[in-house]
């Protein structure tokens, strides 16, 4: 087993990961910036040590930087939590390369499934449905007219690399194509150091449908079911929840074995999950996330088993230890992701100093969150600054706890996501489970 394990990440993750450490005697080692320098949680680990200022390429993307500190404090292990670094295989190679375990996948594999174009030929081979697109990186605007006119308007540009929406355009027309086209691959650019895109159709209104696969290096794979995270604005997830509410039982069962399926195709080990769209009663692979999810919680609400635990588990070599037919889902949970950002002024991050949170509480309700008061929100990062969970043994139940736990939250000195919430959760087609993805962007807009 792992002895020592450093968290290459920050807030409210590399927290969890610290608390799940503390559960398995495991000793932590916490890298932070200059920006994040006195968060409450770097306490909690056995030990912290600054990686560079606030900056993300400065800090928390600096492989060399990171390495240093596994070096230092004599670590045999390092989590890299989710976003920076944690679907990068070259850091995962020079992890290993020093003899530091990696908790996540081999590199070879990261690089095959982070390639969203290779990852859908991948899905292709093991016979799992995909969406109409080319059949890799399309190079010029040339190319991509000639595929968007033979499988027909709408059309989406997707960067190869990356995710959360950014380098990603809708076109549909050539106009929209050719800009939209340059937009994505300079977007993706500046992103994630790759300019690569690819085209795909565009399915007006599905349900978007993720997996959670864990898997073993004895090549022993299951499915914790599904999570709904159909509720996102302009590409980003909002709120999720599982079981999903517009998924029939037989479309679910097969989004399951697809997930097992293909991550058995491509030797997959640890936590990921495999993402779907479905529409018209067909699901779509679209791609595969690398890494533990910001959603996990959700699916360790409904099938009672801890994710985190299980990927230092398994990184450190031993066996899954049950069996599909073993994992059984109970209840409803729900996720609420809490965002510093400004409802007045289009969503845009609200960095700052928080003077006052009272966190809610009671029977059924998890807050993931590394703030509390008198806490200052960086402008570096990403906006997210916590997670409101319930579970009930219904769905309907789960949204009145919910609705509860949402009017119970209170974070001042910042603007906060925490009025969209409560609106959701209290909106009819959402309370019916009549929601796809374009559901929150036609809220916002009525």
């Amino acid at each position: 087993m792992i002895s020592r394990l450093l968290i290459a990440n920050r807030g409210e993750i590399a927290l969890r990961i610290v608390r799940a450490c503390r559960e398995l005697d495991i000793e932590s080692v916490v890298v932070y910036s200059q920006a994040d320098a006195g968060s409450p949680y770097l306490d909690l680990a056995d030990e912290a040590i600054c990686i560079g200022p606030g900056p993300s390429a400065q800090s928390y993307l600096s492989i060399p930087s990171i390495i240093s500190a596994a070096e230092i404090a004599n670590v045999d292990a390092v989590h890299p939590g989710y976003g920076f670094l944690a679907e990068n295989a070259h850091f995962a190679e020079v992890c290993r390369a020093n003899n530091i375990e990696f908790v996540g996948p081999e590199e070879d594999t990261i690089r095959r499934v982070g390639d969203k174009a290779e990852a859908k030929n991948a899905a292709k081979a093991a016979g799992i449905p995909v969406v109409e697109g080319s059949d890799g990186p399309v190079e010029t605007d040339e190319k991509a007219l000639d595929i968007a006119r033979k499988i027909g308007y709408p059309v989406l540009i997707k960067a190869v690399s990356g995710g959360g929406g950014r380098g990603m355009r809708i076109a549909h027309n050539d106009i929209s194509l050719s800009s939209g086209f340059q937009t994505a691959r300079a977007e993706a650019e500046t992103a994630f150091g790759d300019s690569s895109v690819y085209i795909e159709k565009y399915l007006e209104n599905p349900r978007h449908v993720e997996i959670q696969i864990i898997a073993d290096k004895h090549g022993h794979v299951v499915h914790l079911g599904e999570r709904d995270c159909s509720v996102q604005r302009r590409h980003q997830k909002v709120i999720e929840e599982s079981p999903s509410p517009g998924i029939p039982n037989d479309a679910r069962k097969a989004m399951g074995r697809a997930a097992v399926k293909l991550a058995k195709q491509v030797g997959y080990h640890g936590a990921g999950t495999v993402e779907f769209l479905y529409e018209h009663k067909k699901f779509y692979f679209i791609e595969v996330n690398a890494r533990i999810q910001v959603e996990h919680p959700v699916t360790e609400l409904t099938t009672g088993i801890d994710l985190i635990k299980e990927q230092i588990r398994l990184a450190s070599g031993e066996q899954l230890g049950y069996k599909q037919q073993q994992v059984q889902q109970k209840g409803h949970a729900i996720e609420c992701r809490i965002n510093a950002e400004d409802p007045d002024r289009n969503f845009t991050p609200s960095p700052g100093l928080i003077t006052h949170v009272t966190t809610p509480g009671g029977p059924g309700v998890r807050v993931d969150s590394h703030v509390t008061t008198g806490s200052r929100v960086p402008p570096y990062y990403d906006s997210m600054i916590g997670k409101l969970l319930v579970w009930s043994d219904t769905r309907t139940s789960a949204i009145t706890r919910m609705r509860r736990a949402l009017d119970e939250y209170r974070i001042e000195g910042i603007k906060t996501n925490l009025p969209l919430h409560r609106r959701i959760l209290r909106n009819a087609y959402f309370e019916r489970g009549e929601y796809a993805t374009h559901f929150l962007d036609e809220l916002l807009t009525t």
